[in-house]
C-alpha cells in the first residue's frame, strides 16, 4: 500500500538539517529585487529540488512574491511575508512552516542564504533568471466538452452515518452500462487521487467512460472538513474496513441509477485501495469484479521493511544502515502492538529513535529522516486506528476468499509496492482459495502510479508528464468489457 504520506500536499520538501549561515556584507543601496530568482535545494545526496521565487511590486509599492516548485508541480504558491532590510531578503511561507533568508552578493545577481523548515536548515543560493521554469505538462488530463455526461453526486454510507461526495461519469448509451467505483490509495485523497499535479483517477475515469463504462469516484471520507479545518482526525479514525464500507455505499448508490446495469458493478482499487476492494468484494456479492492496481500482497510490516530498503538503496545507503532501519522498525511495530496508550507509545518510540540512531553520521541521519516522510515512519501516523488495524491485517487471508473475477496489475519499477514482492503472494492467495477467474500481469517500466518511468523513485513522479500509462488503461478497459459481456 502506499506507505508514503498522510496527504498529497505538494509542498513536502523533506526533512532538512542545520548548516552554517552564509552571510555577505549589506549593500548601502537597496538592490532591485523584482523578478525571478531560482536555486536548487539539496535535500539529500541524490535529490535536489529547484525553487523559483517571483518577486514583484504591489500597487501600493510594497513587495510581494510567489513560489514555484516545478518538481512538485507547484505554481504561484503564496509567500506571506517579503521583507528587504539592509541587503537581507526574507521570505516567509506560513502554510508550510518555511522561511528563506539571505544576502545579496556584490552585483546583486545572487542571494546567498538558508532555507529553514521544521526547525532544520539547508543552504540555498538564488540566482536571478529571466523567466520562471515551465511546469511539466499534463497532456492526458481531459478537457471539456466531454463525449459523455458527468455530474456531481452525493450519497450516504448509512452504516457509518457519513455523506460521501463524488463525480459520476456516464456513457451516452440507451443500454444500462457496466460501472466501476474507484477506491483511492493510502492517505487522505480526493476523488482524482491528485498528486504532484497529476490526477490519475480523472484520467482513468475519462478513458473508461469513453469506452462505455460508467465511473464513480469520490473524495475520501472527511475530506471536505480537512479542506476547511486542516483536520485529519476523522479520516485517521477510519480503518480499511471502514473504507470498504464507503466503497460498498458507492455500489449501492450505482444500483439506484437506471443508467447502470446493477449486475455489472465492479471496484478498482489502487495501492491500499486494492486491499479495500478485496475486503468489499468478500463482504458483498453485489461486486461483480475487482481490479487491483499495485495492491499489497504482503503484510504492512513486511511491505514497510521492503519500502525502507528500496528507498534507502535509491539514496545510496549500504546494507548496514538498511539493517539498522529494519531492526529499529521491528522494535517499533512490536511496541505499537503491545502498548495501547498513544502517549506512552509515542514517548517510547522517540526514546527508541535516540537509542537506535545515536551514532549515525549526518548523511546517515538524512537517510533515516527521509523515512519519516512515509506513513509508517511517522509516529503521529503509526499510532492511529488506521495503521494499528493494518499492522494486524494480512491481505492474503482476504484474497483467499475472493470469488469474483479479478485483474491484478503492477509496475516492474514500483518501489512502494514492488511487483516481485507482492504479486507472488497475491497469486498464491487466489490459488489457495480456489479462484479460477483471475489475471495477474506485471507491466514493464511502470512505477507505483503506473507512469512510464526511469527509476521508479517517488522524486520522479512530478517531473513525468504521463499521468497514467495508456497501455495499462487499455488492459483494464479490455478486461472489464470482456468479463462483463459474458456475465
Amino acid at each position: 500500500m502506499r506507505l508514503r504520506r498522510l496527504t498529497t500536499s505538494a509542498m513536502t520538501l523533506g526533512v532538512m538539517f542545520a548548516v552554517s549561515v552564509l552571510a555577505h556584507a549589506a549593500h548601502a543601496e537597496p538592490p532591485n529585487v523584482e523578478g525571478f530568482w531560482q536555486g536548487d535545494l539539496k535535500v539529500r545526496e541524490n535529490l535536489e529540488i529547484t525553487i523559483v521565487f517571483h518577486v514583484f511590486a504591489t500597487p501600493d509599492g510594497s513587495l510581494a512574491a510567489t513560489m514555484d516548485v516545478p518538481m512538485q508541480h507547484v505554481k504561484d504558491f503564496p509567500v506571506d511575508t517579503v521583507s528587504l532590510d539592509e541587503g537581507r531578503l526574507r521570505f516567509e511561507m506560513t502554510a508550510i512552516g518555511a522561511i528563506f533568508e539571505g544576502r545579496f552578493n556584490q552585483d546583486a545577481s545572487t542571494i546567498v542564504g538558508q532555507w529553514t523548515q521544521g526547525g532544520n536548515s539547508l543552504p540555498l543560493e538564488l540566482k536571478r533568471v529571466e523567466n520562471a521554469l515551465a511546469l511539466p505538462g499534463r497532456p492526458q488530463e481531459p478537457k471539456r466538452p466531454y463525449p459523455y455526461d458527468d455530474e456531481e453526486v452525493t450519497y450516504e454510507n448509512n452504516k457509518a452515518d457519513i455523506r460521501l461526495f463524488g463525480t459520476l461519469t456516464l456513457p451516452r448509451s440507451t443500454d444500462p452500462a457496466p460501472a466501476v467505483v474507484l477506491i483511492t490509495g493510502g492517505g487522505a485523497q480526493d476523488r482524482d487521487e491528485t498528486i504532484l499535479g497529476h490526477k490519475p483517477y480523472l484520467v482513468l475515469a475519462d478513458y473508461l467512460t469513453r469506452r462505455g463504462i460508467a465511473v464513480l469516484r469520490a473524495d475520501d471520507r472527511g475530506l471536505e472538513k480537512m479542506r476547511t479545518r486542516s483536520d485529519l482526525a476523522e479520516f485517521l479514525k477510519a480503518t480499511s474496513e471502514d473504507f470498504a464500507g464507503d466503497a460498498l455505499a458507492g455500489v449501492e448508490y450505482l444500483k439506484t441509477r437506471t443508467e447502470i446495469n446493477p449486475k455489472r458493478i465492479g471496484l478498482i482499487g489502487h495501492s491500499e485501495g486494492g486491499l479495500v476492494a478485496a475486503l468489499a468484494a468478500v463482504e458483498s456479492s453485489d461486486v461483480a469484479f475487482i481490479v487491483l492496481l499495485a495492491a499489497p500482497g504482503q503484510t504492512t510490516e513486511e511491505a514497510h521493511h521492503d519500502q525502507c530498503m528500496f528507498m534507502l538503496q535509491g539514496q545510496g545507503a549500504g546494507d548496514e544502515i538498511i539493517n539498522l532501519a529494519r531492526t529499529h522498525y521491528e522494535r517499533v511495530f512490536d511496541l505499537i502492538r503491545r502498548e495501547k496508550d498513544d502517549a506512552a507509545a509515542e514517548a517510547a518510540i522517540r526514546r527508541m529513535e535516540e537509542e537506535s540512531f545515536a551514532d549515525l553520521t549526518k548523511q546517515e541521519r538524512e537517510w533515516i529522516a527521509s523515512l519519516e516522510q512515509s506513513m509508517a515512519g511517522n509516529p503521529a501516523v503509526m499510532l492511529t486506528p488506521w495503521l494499528r488495524y493494518l499492522l494486524d491485517y494480512d491481505p492474503k487471508l482476504t484474497l483467499m476468499k475472493v470469488k469474483c473475477p479479478a485483474l491484478v496489475l503492477a509496475g516492474s519499477k514500483d518501489i512502494q509496492v514492488p511487483a516481485n514482492r507482492h504479486l507472488p503472494h497475491i497469486k498464491t492467495a487466489l490459488e489457495t482459495g480456489g479462484h479460477g477467474k483471475y489475471t495477474i500481469t506485471e507491466l514493464p517500466d511502470l512505477n507505483h502510479l503506473f507512469q512510464t518511468c526511469t527509476t521508479g523513485m517517488p522524486s520522479e513522479y512530478g517531473m513525468i508528464e504521463e499521468t497514467f500509462s495508456p497501455v495499462a488503461m487499455k488492459i483494464v478497459g479490455d478486461w472489464i468489457l470482456e468479463h462483463m459481456t459474458t456475465r
